[in-house]
């Protein structure tokens, strides 16, 4: 069961600008302490007189780490892991905290709880640390109205004083260790170092701040061996654990975190390893440690987060009960838009799969996964923004992502494969790594994104505002397209065909990533990556970066036309046909089949309409053909699965559409719930046949297939050109015998509701248009009509299900 956190009076975000007059302080650490590979945190204190119990104050703060500030010995507010995740060297943000009901009259004390956070602890696969600094800092202002004209400013300064704190340590990757007999109270204070660090100026974060969302009951609680056990959550998630028994005195209590277990029931984090480009393993662990200063004693750590759902516990010595824990969900706090139903409760469990994969990777940026990477890599975000609007609001989330996007593009319009970016290829110009960033499908977000959260809710501010970084991005693609060649190309032909000049295909594309494996004759899996990487990651990928550069062109040019900018809308839109007139002659044959003959390669050029309307239909049947030649499963990975169900639906094949949805296997949707996902896979052979686990078990990017689920059986999408909801589509198509499915939307102009039923011989539907809005039904049978706002009622003949595809035609 789900329980809400009543006691938590939302927090907010610095809701005006503030006027700093406060000076950065650091704590006192030596050299030593500053290298140690494990850090811990520290306590920054002020103590202060008031001369009354103020009428109002307002504390402003933030940090260079993760800080937590407590007034009197309570914590004020209830913001976690702020100030949250920026480029620290180009953008930081502040908090605002309303704390008069925690200063009294006489003395008071102000301490400020300040470890590494993402600016100087690990981040991403490769662990860096330090990326943005090697000193943390605090800076904190707190305005006093004491009253009858009277206030009082009480800063950050040369005042305060470094104390130990019992978080010994602290990393939001590796985890948390307090030793609760540590006490600030009785150590010897030191002064502060004022003035190391020179950030810039704080700013307010259009997003909402990550918060403590829900909490959970454990599902089980299993004994292991002697002093240790196995909790189980029963929902992979992003967040830790509260222990309530800590037993007496200097008793030791050790939690590890992961998404799995092995054969044995044992927690395993083996399939979360990384290998370094030297060859080694980089091992991924996500370790709690408690000591108990006395009993019973609770244990919850906000320095740390851990993407996780079972949690193996070592207690020597004493007994656990399931009652002693409570699970608690931490992860950026957006406002729930989408609700969905239907009759067939694998599909609800693969909608609530593919919410909880997003929620799991909303701590205050969207990361690829809660475990090993929690890096925002551009590709995932590209892929599911589109969805994610349709479960949450997630303007202010993605504005705040978009800035880093920005603040971490080089001056050649390159941008980072993740943002914020601990590479900082921005500085770094002689990385290698940084063509990643330049990937077809990655590097498209800069476009892609703005324009999709612009058609969610209709802010043209946020176009206007990345249009600088969207245009460099499509310069710096069409630059590399004219002068660069990839090797197979020059060997065709040393000089360049005439079209090549609109090819891209260097220097580096992922290509659809994480297509099935294929297998030997016996049964092995074939992993090309790990067989061969440098052979994998050189091949020639034009095809697919080339379908990416028209649609991102293409996509330019219509925002240029929204902001009202016709020269560039001409230029772009120009360009664009040429990229698509490019990709015909290169990768299209005369039969209506590409060079790759993929079913990603199909499903891009039917969805980006690169195909020209001759060639449609065949290359349909193409794709079909070789669903089918799969054994009727699909074959898609990461940049083409969320298009694949629309694109068989749009083109005469809904039936084939849900039977690919409904299929069990591997590779599968409902494959991985078979296999106890409770949210969704990087790999479709996330856990193999054996049981053995592979790669990161919550990556949301295959979910996009819930907005199949939204916009074809519901039937709800936003009308062409229709921006923040203004005119939208009601059309269900119904399939897989389902007999009823609905959506619960809330969008920017009002609550939006669509249900459709199959009873009695007849199809129903009852759906809501908001004021000021207007919709158009379609129905089964083909008729439609327009509506304006209001609640709506329609019917038809029922369709008649076909029982070898479980899918509905019209008879």
């Amino acid at each position: 069961m789900l329980k809400s956190l009543p006691d938590l009076a939302p927090t907010p975000a610095v809701t005006e600008p503030v006027k700093w007059t406060a000076t950065w302080i650091s704590p006192t650490e030596s050299e030593e302490a500053a290298a140690q590979d494990e850090r811990g945190a520290y306590v920054l204190r002020r103590s202060f007189d008031l001369p009354s119990r103020p009428a109002a104050a307002t504390l402003y703060a933030t940090a260079l780490g993760v800080y937590e500030v407590f007034l009197n010995g309570t914590r004020a507010g209830d913001i976690e892991l702020a100030p949250g995740s920026s480029s620290y060297d180009e953008t930081l943000y502040a908090q605002q905290y309303d704390v008069a009901d925690l200063l009294t009259p006489g003395s008071n004390r102000i301490d400020i709880v300040l470890s590494d956070g993402w600016f100087r602890g690990r981040n991403s696969g490769a662990q860096r640390r330090n990326v943005w600094g090697n000193t943390t800092a605090a800076l904190a202002q707190l305005e006093i109205d004491l009253g009858s004209g009277t206030s009082m400013t009480l800063t950050t300064d040369g005042d305060w004083t470094t104390l130990p704190s019992p978080i010994v340590r602290a990393d939001l990757m590796t985890g948390q260790t307090t030793d609760f007999r540590i006490d600030p109270d009785r150590a010897d204070p030191a002064p502060v170092r004022v003035g190391v660090v020179t950030p810039p100026i704080p700013s307010q974060s259009p997003a909402p701040p990550v918060r403590r969302i829900e909490e959970r009951k454990p599902a089980a609680l299993t004994r292991l061996r002697d002093g240790v056990s196995i909790l189980d959550t029963g929902q992979n998630l992003s967040g830790w654990v509260r222990l309530t028994n800590l037993g007496p005195a200097g008793t030791e209590t050790v939690l590890e975190f992961g998404e799995h277990l092995d054969a044995g029931g044992d927690l395993t984090t083996a399939h979360l390893d990384m290998k370094t480009p030297q060859g080694g393993i980089l091992g991924f662990h996500q370790t709690d440690r408690v000591i108990a200063r006395n009993s019973p004693g609770i244990f919850e750590p906000r320095h740390t987060v851990h993407g996780f759902r079972y949690v193996r516990i070592s207690h020597p010595g004493r007994e656990l009960s399931i009652d002693d824990f409570t699970v608690i969900v931490v992860h950026s706090d957006l406002d729930r838009r989408g609700w969905f139903t239907c009759s067939d409760p694998d599909l609800e469990r693969l909608h609530e799969a593919s919410l909880w994969s997003f929620r799991g990777n909303i701590v205050d940026v969207p990361t690829d996964c809660p475990t090993r990477e929690r890096s925002g890599w551009t590709g995932d975000y590209q892929v599911f923004a589109p969805t994610a609007a349709m479960l949450y609001d997630v303007h202010g989330f993605s504005r705040k992502w978009l800035q880093s996007v920005r603040d971490d593009q080089c001056e050649d319009g390159l941008p980072a494969a993740f943002s914020p970016d601990s590479a900082r290829i921005r500085h770094h110009p002689d990385n290698p790594s940084r063509v990643m960033g330049g990937s077809a499908g990655w590097g498209d977000a800069t476009v892609l994104v703005p324009r999709a959260i612009y058609e969610a809710y209709g802010d043209m501010e946020l176009l206007a505002e990345s249009w600088d970084s969207m245009t460099r991005w499509v310069d710096y693609t069409l630059h590399l397209a004219k002068t660069t060649r990839h090797p197979s190309r020059i060997a065709r032909s040393e000089t360049p065909l005439p079209h090549e000049q609109y090819i891209w295909d260097a220097p580096f594309h992922y290509g659809e990533w994480l297509e099935p494996k294929r297998r030997r004759a016996d049964g092995s899996l074939i992993d090309p990556m790990a067989e061969n990487p440098y052979a994998y990651m050189s091949a020639d990928r034009s095809e697919v970066g080339t379908a990416f550069l028209y649609r991102t062109t293409e996509t330019l040019s219509r925002i240029a036309q929204i902001l009202d900018r016709p020269e560039a809308a001409e230029r772009y839109g120009r360009i664009a046909e040429r990229v698509r007139s490019a990709w015909q002659t290169e990768f299209l044959t005369d039969e209506g089949h590409t060079r790759e003959d993929t079913q990603g390669a199909y499903v891009r050029a039917l969805a980006f309409g690169l195909v020209p309307e001759p060639l449609r239909q065949a290359a349909t049947e193409r794709l079909v053909q070789l669903i089918h030649d799969a054994d009727d499963r699909l074959g898609t990975g990461f940049l083409s699965s969320g298009l694949l169900l629309p694109v068989l639906a749009e083109n005469g094949h809904t039936d084939l559409a849900y039977r690919l949805l409904l299929r069990r296997g591997t590779p599968s949707w409902l494959g991985m719930l078979e296999r106890g996902a409770t949210t969704v896979w990087e790999d479709w052979e996330g856990v193999d046949e054996h049981g053995i686990a592979h790669e990161s078990l919550n990556h949301y990017s295959k979910g996009a297939v819930i907005r199949f689920l939204h916009e074809y059986l519901v039937g709800l999408r936003q009308a062409p050109d229709s921006a923040s909801w203004e005119r939208f589509d009601i059309e269900p198509r119904p399939g897989g015998g389902i007999t009823s499915a609905g959506l619960h939307f809330i969008s920017p102009k009002g609550r939006i509701e669509v249900a459709w039923e199959i009873a009695d011989g007849e199809f129903h539907v009852g759906f809501t248009v908001p004021e000021g809005t207007s919709a158009k039904l379609t129905l089964p049978d083909g008729t439609s009509a327009p509506y304006t706002s209001g609640t709506h009622f329609a019917s038809c003949p029922v369709p008649i299900f076909t029982d070898d595809v479980r899918s509905a035609r019209m008879m």
